[in-house]
């Protein structure tokens, strides 16, 4: 064995221990059943909660959209200011960061209840109270707080790495500003948008604590179902482990679709 070989072993028994591993055990538990027997019934149960499945890749795509349109030009803007100002932008993105995903979640509880702040402020002018916790609006908007660092981060990283040359040389050629970003900025950023999808789609849709405290129980999504198989008297790990299974494997189909679309697209913008 060479040396590089020892280099890989770390990263090696990470890979089999935290991520084989786990999933073959899903793997196990979603096609057998209690007495260890091999079954496709905890499969073909998920078909009644389809419904549950379509929102969550609904409400995902909605979050990671929104996250894409605010990011964008916001790293864009990170990637033109002084270093000192982009320090700042980091530190300011990632300071709610800092603070546990529950907290800041309980906080937008207390910002949207009936009584929150929002609808005190509300009735002051006198408009409202309007009812914002507990509906489709609130889950996708606690998604998109606690998502979109994970969405600025990597397209202003790739964006920093955009030579400044090529800018320049589409400005001598004639191009104006949106020629510019079309045909220049935004195929050379694609990398970094692609992999800001992926970072917010795939916490989105699996997501529970958000969904559970600031949706209620008209809102459930995959996630609660899933930890509702593994906690508490519906415990059920085979039929949890199917939802689990099914759901790593529309997410894989739709990152690879992604990841096509997003070679054609490439291609075609460089043209």
């Amino acid at each position: 064995m060479n040396k590089g070989s020892f280099k890989f072993l770390p990263y090696g028994f990470w890979i089999i221990a935290f991520t084989i591993i786990p999933i073959l055990m899903i793997t196990w538990f979603a096609f057998t059943n209690e007495s260890r027997q091999f079954t496709f019934d905890n499969i073909l149960k998920i078909k009644s909660y389809a419904g549950v499945l379509v929102r969550s890749l609904v409400f995902a795509s909605i979050s990671t959209f929104i996250c894409l349109l605010i990011a964008y030009p916001f790293a864009y803007f990170m990637s033109r200011i002084s270093e000192n100002g982009q320090k700042m932008c980091i530190i300011l993105i990632m300071l709610p960061m800092w603070t546990n995903l529950l907290l800041r979640t309980y906080s937008w509880m207390t910002l949207l209840e009936n009584n929150g702040l929002i609808n005190n402020l509300l009735k002051l002018i006198g408009i409202g109270p309007f009812r914002m916790i507990n509906t489709p609006c609130a889950v996708i908007l606690g998604m998109v707080y606690d998502f979109l660092p994970f969405m600025i981060l990597p397209i202003y990283t790739i964006m920093t790495k955009i030579d400044k040359s090529l800018i320049e040389a589409g400005n001598d050629l004639g191009a104006n500003s949106m020629q510019t970003l079309r045909r220049i900025i935004l195929p050379l950023s694609i990398p970094g948008v692609l992999s800001g999808v992926s970072m917010v789609f795939v916490p989105a849709v699996s997501t529970f604590v958000i969904s559970r405290l600031l949706g209620g129980g008209s809102n459930v999504l995959i996630g609660d179902l899933i930890e509702s198989q593994f906690v508490g008297s519906a415990y059920n790990p085979w039929f949890g482990s199917a939802l689990s299974w099914v759901l790593m494997v529309v997410m894989l189909v739709i990152m690879a679709i992604t990841r096509k679309f997003d070679k054609n697209e490439t291609a075609g913008l460089l043209l």
